[in-house]
């Protein structure tokens, strides 16, 4: 692993990747303030708070995972199914209505597909992460797509990160993941495949094998205007 801090161009010993999977919340697409709309409805509902400690529970995690943490949270330990319900439904609301791209989302994929097969794995679900990249402008962007209700166990699992690398054709170590949370860097980590890491939680460690600010990032740019067009 790379240093924090370390250059872009340091991965792939100078060479670049032979795929790219994104995630989706929080990466692509703001989203995480949408999750925090509904998170917070549903914890103000059972007249609790919540604040940085609460979302740190929840964030990058599967809606079962979230809903399972909650209900933890709540003294509802077998309540987890209804609450991805009640969830669901309100985050959807949200996200259909006001969730945006992250600046430099759509400009990093176009110049990332030119070059490479790009692939977005998502731990929401199929529906979710639809109106996500719809509402985003970014869903024919990308040839594959993979959820967390499309695969047996959702990130932290590896399975999400080497299926997509299995549709992509490629082994995970030739391919490169962009992931916000800390649930999707182990996901990644546990395939075997390097992470670029952009975290929503700025004031946590995250062990990413480069941590960038934003998909901005004027190195990051360059380096995949070097990549050769296909």
């Amino acid at each position: 692993m790379l240093e924090l801090g370390a250059s872009v161009k340091g991965l792939f010993g100078g060479r670049n990747p032979r795929a790219v999977v994104f995630d989706c919340d929080g990466l692509l697409m703001d989203t995480e303030p949408c999750w925090s709309v509904a998170e917070t409805e549903l914890f103000a509902r059972r007249g609790l708070p919540f604040g940085a400690d609460e979302k740190a529970l929840v964030i990058g995690k599967s809606l079962p995972a979230a809903a399972d943490a909650m209900a933890e949270a709540f003294g509802e330990p077998d309540a987890g199914a209804e609450i991805a319900d009640e969830l669901l439904r309100l985050v959807t609301e949200v996200v259909t209505a006001k969730a945006e791209a992250m600046p430099g989302a759509r400009e990093l994929v176009e110049l990332t597909a030119a070059a490479v097969p790009v692939a977005v794995a998502s731990n929401s679900p199929r529906a979710l992460l639809d109106a996500a990249l719809v509402r985003g402008g970014l869903s024919e962007m990308f040839p594959v797509k993979l959820a967390a209700d499309e695969v047996t166990a959702p990130k932290p699992d590896p399975e999400m990160y080497s299926t997509a690398c299995a549709l992509l054709n490629v082994a995970p170590a030739d391919a490169l993941a962009f992931e916000d949370s800390m649930t999707g860097l182990r996901s990644a980590r546990a395939a075997g495949v390097p992470v670029i890491g952009v975290p929503t939680l700025t004031h946590r460690n995250f062990p990413a094998d480069v941590v960038i600010d934003s998909l901005r990032d004027e190195e990051l740019l360059s380096w995949v205007r070097g990549w050769p067009r296909r």
